[in-house]
Parts: C-alpha cells; structure tokens; sequence
C-alpha cells in the first residue's frame, strides 16, 4: 500500500515513523505547505515526498493521512475525498462548528471512508473499560470522571489558532466518554480559569477548566483539563457503577504522589507528553486506518463522530462564556 502523509510538524513526523513501520505499508510520500520540511523528513526516513498535496494525491497514493494545523484539515479531506481516496485526519476535521458541519454532510453525500484520530479509542484501558460498560460488568453506569492534564503549555503561537482548551484538549474525553458510555451527551455545565501565563487570555482562552456533562441515560460526568500539569502528562478516565468501579491509567506512570505512610505507587517513570503516554495506540489507530484503506472494516471513528464530539465542546465553550448550562440541541446538528 502506498500512503500519502501532509503535515511534517511533530504529529505527522512521529505518524511517518509509525507508518513506516506498518505491515501494509510498502510506500510513503510526504508534503507539507513547507516543501524544505518535507523534503528534510523524505530524506531522514528515506521515503519519497511531493511539492504540495495536490502534488502528492495526483502522483498516486492508495490512501491519505493528514496531520496538518487545523486550518488545512477541512480543505484536504475534501482533496482525498474527492480524489476517492481513503482518508484519515487527526481532530479536530474543522476548525468552527459551521464547517465541520458542511464537511459532515459532504462526507456523508458519498461511500469514501474517513478516520478521525481520536486515539483513545485505540488504546487498551479504554477499550478495556468500554468493554466492561457493554457487558454490564459494573451494573448500572451513574459517574464518569475524565481528565486530560497537559505537563506543559504548548507554544504560545499555538494558543489562537488551537480552538480553545474544550475543543483542542477537553474533545478527546468527552469523544472517549461517548466511546466508553455508548451514551450522547444532553447538557453541559462549565467553566474555567487562568492562573498561568497571559497569551490564554489575551487569546480569549483558559488554560485550566472544568465542566460537568449529563448524559442521555442521567449518567454525571465531570471533565477536567489543564496546560500545567508539571507532575507529568496524566489522561486518565473513572468509570463508576453500582456493582463496581474501573479506571484507565492507573499504572506506575500515574503522574500522582501519594499522600498516605507506606505507600510507594506510582513508581514512574511518568509521561512527558500525549506521544509516550499513547504511543502504543497511535499504533493501532494506525494499523486499523490501513484495514480501513484496504475495505476490510469501516471507520471506527467517523466525521459524525467528530461532529459530535465537537457540538459538547461547542456546547462547553458556550456554558463558560455565558455561565449557564447549555442544552445540547441548542448547538446545531446536521
């Protein structure tokens, strides 16, 4: 299979490395809107790369991974799509509600699939906990706990262009919550704040924040985030029930120090960032687009996924601004 990949930033160059590793893989192409970039990773993976991704998709690809800034993702899932070409895209697919919804109703006009990378759905403790709400292993669901804690902010220019600490952190839990639930979200609650540097709020944003989700069922969840974390990068998810509890990321990489005599867990060493912690299911999300590309399966995480996930952040971002709660149907669907 010969994969196309646009994007050489950090994500991209670490989905070249894993890509290349792949089964099904025998080819790779890169391009970046900086051709220099894409040139300098070619020759560092020793795989071939194109001037633009225009370039890239006409030279001849059998699918399309892109890794881009958000701005460009919209615009090339059309390309592939267009080009009929299978078509995986990290979240978020659009950068405003508007245009992730004409890009869900494009996508769902025609048969070309389209993967999202929400990698959690990918990874072992949560398929492990989804299992267990399926099969009624902790009786009846009433609490879900999420969180995502960043150890570090990111580069202040990323903050504008991110969407907002709901829509570019906070998405993951709340499409893991749907993932793990089987269960929409009906209401939000949020809030947030900033004690840390000043471009989150000169850009409009927060840089911690909290909200608390009602689901269809009367589930509770509670989502927490933050830009520092300096204890270590920590994603983890409660699931409660009444016949018993499960948690993922509970293992000696738990970026927590115990307050009680005695106790030595976690043990470390802890994550640094998103890549250590989930390193093994961007593995599999991978693997599993090229089952996608080779029609063996179909998406496991589709753009109405993403259209989903993206309306409770909507809904969260709407919560914060106008400190209310916000009903999930006042954020338009398809």
């Amino acid at each position: 299979m010969r994969i196309g990949l646009v994007g050489v930033g950090r994500i991209g160059a670490f989905h070249a490395e894993t890509l290349q590793g792949l089964v099904r893989v025998d080819e790779l192409v890169v391009a970046d809107l900086d051709a220099e970039a894409a040139r300098g990773l070619a020759q560092r993976l020793g795989v071939e790369s194109a001037t633009s991704p225009a370039e890239l998709v006409a030279g001849g690809v059998d699918a399309l991974v892109i890794a881009t800034a958000t701005p460009g993702h919209a615009p090339l899932i059309r390309l592939g799509v267009e080009a009929g070409l299978p078509t995986f895209c990290e979240k978020p697919v659009a950068a405003t509600l508007t245009e992730t919804l004409e890009l869900a109703a494009f996508v769902a006009a025609g048969d070309v699939p389209v993967h999202v990378g929400f990698q959690r759905r990918f990874d072992a403790g949560y398929q492990r906990a989804a299992r267990a709400v399926r099969d009624g292993e902790l009786g009846f669901v009433h609490t879900v706990r999420a969180n995502t804690h960043d150890q570090a902010p990111p580069h202040p220019a990323y903050i504008p262009t991110s969407g907002g600490l709901f829509r570019d952190c906070s998405i993951h839990d709340i499409d893991a919550v749907r993932y793990v639930t089987g269960q929409e979200v009906v209401s939000v609650f949020a809030t947030g704040a900033n004690k840390g540097a000043g471009f989150f709020s000169e850009a409009g944003d927060v840089d911690t924040a909290a909200a608390v989700l009602t689901l269809g069922d009367g589930t509770l969840v509670t989502l927490s985030a933050t830009r520092y974390n300096g204890a270590g990068h920590d994603v983890r998810m409660e699931v409660l029930g009444s016949r018993g509890t499960i948690g993922v990321g509970y293992d000696d990489s738990l970026a927590v120090t115990s307050a009680e005599m005695g106790v030595d867990f976690p043990r470390g060493p802890r994550h640094a960032s998103f890549m250590s912690r989930f390193l093994a299911a961007y593995r599999a999300e991978l693997t599993a687009f090229t089952a996608v590309a080779a029609g063996e399966i179909p998406s496991p995480c589709t753009v109405h996924d993403a259209l989903q996930a993206f309306r409770v952040a909507e809904a969260c971002e709407i919560s914060r601004h106008e400190g209310r709660p916000v009903q999930l149907d006042e954020v338009k669907s398809v």
